[in-house]
């Protein structure tokens, strides 16, 4: 195919003429069925254009007459970017919740379909944004969600309650349903990697990702769902900044966020400029009506198990209709509580009417029948993984075990237990537990760390290619590693910790000993931004001498080779070590560790510079920068267009905010 013809197709293509356009996918379709092989030069590999990008599946560029599969190239990147893009899968998350809230009942939800503010919502596109708000059990994660992109926030799970998790996984589902929209995250993705998703401006890149896939003049129209808001706990203002600003900006993408009442939330929504509200508990006919459908359902489930005779289902029935208050989740929990398999039929009633109305009264009866909660407060070193499983199943009310995680059922339950109940849960107090929780880690950290875990061996082994053993090491210690320091902190703003502060303490022995593991066990669960904030707290808490020196050099080294070693874990041992000053406290107590493979080390200079971060990010000079009167926060302004939000202490960015140049 000539130049000047491959040119003149690209203009057909660009101005979408329908011809050309029907053929190219006709080709595409032709092209990509396995079992037809055709000689091919495909001129568009150079030349792209909006058309042509989501036709099909695979790729080829054969001078001459070969024959190569098409697209295969592309499809293994599209794959592995995905991958890397994975924190959760949406599609299964909605899967496991419909599993343990018992499916998707259409008389449950049919009034929200055709509520007013829905159909206002739906039908004028000036309504961008729809915020369902309620008390919690009211149903808002049970409405539904087909041909949609959502995501399910639950403050209980680390990997589902902060931002960025709400965004990697709306992207995610994005790309599966518009294939061609992976493009936009490839094209960060293949010059930086797995990292993209984890550095310290992945905030940064994910709003951009999202925006340009949302803004793509093929996607027609974009509905994002954001379930349980309030269980975000990581970022949300900075999500609902996003939310809000985008809203403002087209009117081809609507939002529906589904969240308590909560004030902040609220105060935030109110920034949008085309909104609707949805309250639940302004709708508590609907509700009945719909939690009454439920029952039915949850009803002929424990009538097949427990084979109630018609008397006993009439009676069940009415109780639970006349107490439920609207509440989905209580009807779930006492529905759970008579499928026992240790209520005996005859017990039915007497067990009914022991259940009081409203969640906190319900959890607190239940509370008084559960005795193994302060088992799993307490040491648990002889317990095997069949008898956890046990005490977990006996804590049903308000725990659950799925792949070997514990999570709370509903974030209401954790809000009884640390609300309500902390004082019975916790009798020697929560100093205590939390002491006994950082002594743990720190003893399971000094039995498990030590240099490359991995067996890794290549110290220039990026994360990207890193894959965890099987057996994985870390995953025991995971949790240890990241929030030991978090539970000594909160210890000791309770008590004092002298003795774990003091010369040859746990602290002591384990920064003398263990420090580089523990920052290679860190880059390894890509939580190198934790380490920052983490050694700052202790700096805060620590003031005994023996460690007054290696406390702040700690730091330093940290501050200075964190991009290196969250980039490849093993570096902590090479040019971490080997460009640190002579008289750095961590170099002089590793010097064993000091790579013998590098003959000539440089020279160094004898103390730390002065400089203490470097915060990158702007494209354009810096012309303006200002601290938060508390000093938490630092603010940029550049000349690029852009006002950037920093952490103070991880040096982390925060946020971004687009200004016009001229006007600042």
């Amino acid at each position: 195919m000539g130049e000047d013809t491959s040119d003149r197709l690209v203009q057909d293509l660009d101005r979408k003429h329908d011809l050309v356009l029907q053929r190219v996918q006709k080709f595409a379709e032709v092209i990509d069925a396995d079992s037809i092989r055709l000689p091919v030069y495909c001129f568009y590999e150079t030349k792209k254009t909006e058309i042509v990008r989501p036709i099909s599946r695979r790729t080829c560029a054969v001078p001459g007459h070969w024959t190569v599969p098409f697209r295969r190239n592309q499809d293994d990147k599209n794959e592995k970017c995905l991958k890397d893009l994975h924190v959760t899968d949406p599609r299964e998350d909605k899967k496991r919740i419909q599993d343990t809230k018992g499916g998707l009942l259409r008389d449950a939800y049919r009034w929200v379909l055709n509520h007013a503010d829905f159909l206002q919502f739906r039908d004028d596109p000036n309504s961008q944004l729809l915020w369902i708000k309620g008390y919690p059990g009211k149903g808002k994660t049970m409405l539904p969600s087909n041909q949609l992109s959502y995501f399910f926030c639950q403050a209980t799970a680390n990997r589902l309650n902060n931002a960025t998790a709400v965004l990697r996984g709306l992207i995610l589902d994005l790309a599966r349903q518009h294939p061609q929209l992976v493009s936009y995250v490839r094209e960060k993705h293949d010059y930086v990697g797995k990292e993209l998703f984890h550095n310290d401006n992945a905030w940064q890149a994910l709003t951009g990702i999202l925006t340009a896939m949302l803004n793509d003049a093929l996607l027609e129209r974009a509905i994002l769902i954001i379930d349980a808001l309030d269980g975000c706990e990581t970022g949300r203002p900075q999500l609902l900044h996003f939310i809000t600003s985008f809203t403002s900006s087209t009117s081809r993408v609507k939002w529906i966020i589904s969240s308590r009442n909560w004030p902040d939330i609220e105060r935030q929504l109110e920034k949008a400029t085309q909104k609707v509200r949805l309250s639940l508990e302004l709708n508590g006919n609907s509700i009945s009506s719909a939690v009454t459908f439920y029952i039915q359902y949850k009803m002929a489930q424990l009538v097949s198990k427990k084979k109630y005779d018609e008397r006993t289902r009439d009676a069940v029935q009415s109780y639970l209709v006349a107490n439920a208050d609207g509440t989905f989740l209580w009807v779930a929990l006492v529905c759970q509580a008579l499928a026992d398999t240790n209520v005996r039929k005859r017990h039915t009633m007497q067990m009914l009417n022991s259940f009081p109305p409203g969640l906190d009264a319900l959890y607190e009866k239940m509370l008084n029948h559960t005795h193994e909660l302060q088992g799993l407060i307490e040491s648990m070193e002889d317990v095997d993984e069949d008898e956890v499983e046990e005490i977990i199943g006996s804590c049903g009310s308000f725990l659950t075990l799925r792949e070997g995680v514990v999570y709370f059922v509903h974030q209401s339950a954790r809000d009884f237990l640390l609300n309500i109940a902390l004082d019975r849960i916790m009798p020697q107090g929560i100093a205590q537990c939390h002491h006994a929780i950082f002594s743990r880690s720190l003893e399971a950290l000094q039995k498990t760390l030590q240099r490359d875990i991995y067996d890794i061996r290549d110290p220039g082994l990026s994360n990207d290619q890193i894959t965890p053993p099987d057996p994985d090491p870390l995953a025991s210690i995971r949790y240890a590693c990241i929030y030991w320091v978090e539970h000594l902190d909160e210890f000791s703003r309770l008590t004092k910790a002298d003795n774990d502060l003091a010369e040859g303490g746990s602290v002591d022995t384990f920064l003398r000993s263990k420090f580089l593991q523990w920052l290679e066990a860190l880059s390894l669960s890509r939580s190198m931004s934790e380490v920052v904030i983490a050694m700052h707290k202790l700096q805060a808490i620590t003031t005994v001498r023996a460690i007054y020196h290696t406390r702040p050099d700690a730091l330093r080294f940290i501050l200075s080779h964190r991009t290196a070693v969250r980039v490849a874990p093993l570096q902590v041992y090479v040019s971490a070590l080997v460009f640190s000053p002579f008289c750095s406290e961590v170099r002089k107590l590793y010097t064993t560790e000091l790579p013998e493979w590098i003959k000539l080390k440089p020279v160094m200079q004898e103390t730390w510079s002065p400089c203490l971060q470097t915060l990158e990010g702007h494209s354009g000079p810096v012309d303006a920068v200002a601290f938060s009167p508390d000093g938490t926060l630092i603010t940029s302004a550049s000349s690029d267009g852009t006002v950037l939000l920093w952490d103070t202490a991880s040096g982390a960015h925060q946020q971004t905010l687009d200004i016009n140049p001229e006007e600042f």
